[in-house]
């Protein structure tokens, strides 16, 4: 059967949870590639007791767990069963990738590992997401995307003078740099397999994929054996440059103001062109000195405006400004987002209607609308004879046996 999606006729094995491999997946799935979770009621992922939760909070009732498992399908199995194995193996026959986050071990200690899976699909693509790979102090380690963010001085990097190092205030590891290199990889894989017919196996460290996108710092202090001293100061060719106060609740406006032209405009624009001549202010360096003292100015304006309002202003100035927004601007307020149609609602068997956002890449030509909804756990069971294979005497057994749990 025809069909738009590059990765229709992909059947992944699902075997992630939480975070940076769940959200791999998606991806995958959001181009076509049916995803197949594998979890189990007596130890479902972890994502679906996850905030926020809706109505009687259960676990088919995680916002959290529904952005990052759309377009999927969901059997349970209980992989501690003695004779989940044969469901699994009859899965995987079937199956181009089989991935798992699990810390190293766990699908070897199920006897499900890469030797296991190949030997019933031989140009099975099997990937691993651990925390530090397979190898090194780090290989028995659990990890979530906070202890990767410390270990890869992530933390640091977002930190304020004088606070206890916060970071992006997210599992940042687990939004962007985890599960895009794993998904790139996949795809990798499976084109090499569509040139060679040979399988593969990938490991993904997430430590070693974190740090790839901060090489700042690294190269600063190989170079010049300099850490950072103030990780505030992120652009020293801004001043004034930071956040600042609007009119409202907790509401602020990003500023960078860069050269003598662009402190002239400000100071036209915020009725102090007096500050423009002040000998504080009039070179580079030494707004940078009295940074205090401008911000304070600045601050005086900005707060009297709707952070939107100051943000067009300024930027009408040709200054760098952007509101701070919120969930509820990004949802209700903000144009760019409205006219690319970017939220996506979803009828959930649960929560009901609900709002995902919207697939980033869109290709010419391609679908680039949400399938369908997370599914509930299990939701996909009635469907194991033909996923597996199996004769559906044989999967009545194996549900008598608790199998299926």
């Amino acid at each position: 059967m025809n069909s738009p999606f590059p990765l229709a006729g992909v059947r992944i094995l699902d075997f992630t949870w939480v975070g940076a491999g769940p959200f791999t997946t998606k991806i995958l799935a959001d181009f076509g590639a049916e995803a197949i979770k594998v979890e189990s009621r007596k130890r479902p992922d972890q994502l679906r007791k996850a905030e926020p939760l809706t109505g009687n909070r259960t676990i088919e009732e995680s916002g959290y767990f529904a952005n990052r498992n759309v377009n999927k399908k969901s059997v349970s199995i209980d992989l501690k069963n003695p004779d989940a194995r044969e469901v699994v193996l009859a899965l995987a026959r079937r199956s181009d990738v089989v991935i798992n986050s699990f810390s190293p071990g766990v699908m070897e200690r199920f006897d499900l590992g890469y030797e296991a899976i190949r030997s019933v699909r031989e140009d099975i693509i099997y990937v691993s997401m651990p925390l530090g790979g397979s190898g090194g102090p780090y290989r028995d380690f659990l990890g979530y995307g906070m202890n990767i963010a410390a270990l890869t001085g992530l933390l640091q990097l977002g930190s304020l003078p004088d606070r206890w190092p916060a970071g992006t205030g997210t599992n940042f590891p687990d939004h962007i740099p985890n599960p895009l290199h794993a998904a790139f990889a996949i795809v990798t894989a499976l084109a090499a397999r569509r040139q060679t017919g040979a399988g593969q196996r990938v490991e993904l460290s997430q430590i070693q994929s974190t740090l790839a996108p901060f090489p700042d710092a690294l190269l600063d202090y190989a170079a010049n054996g300099r850490l950072t001293v103030d990780p505030t100061d992120s652009d020293p060719a801004g001043a004034p440059h930071g956040l600042f106060p609007c009119a409202g609740d907790d509401r602020w406006c990003a500023i960078s103001v860069k050269g003598d032209a662009q402190f002239a405009n400000l100071c036209r624009l915020i009725g102090c062109e007096e500050q423009a001549g002040d000998a504080r202010f009039t070179t580079h360096d030494g707004r940078r000195k009295n940074t205090q003292c401008l911000d304070e100015i600045v601050s005086a304006w900005t707060r009297t405006l709707d952070a939107r309002e100051v943000m067009t202003r300024l930027q009408a100035a040709g200054i760098a400004a952007g509101v701070v927004q919120t969930a509820a601007d990004l949802l209700d307020e903000d144009p760019h987002l409205r006219a690319r149609n970017f939220w996506q609602y979803l009828d959930h068997p649960v929560m009901g209607r609900s709002v995902y956002h919207g697939i980033p890449a869109q290709i010419d030509g391609l679908p680039s609308r949400y399938r369908s909804p997370a599914p509930t756990l299990g939701q996909h069971n009635h469907e194991l004879a033909e996923l597996t294979g199996l004769a559906p005497d044989r999967i009545s057994q194996l549900t008598a046996k608790r199998v299926f749990e």
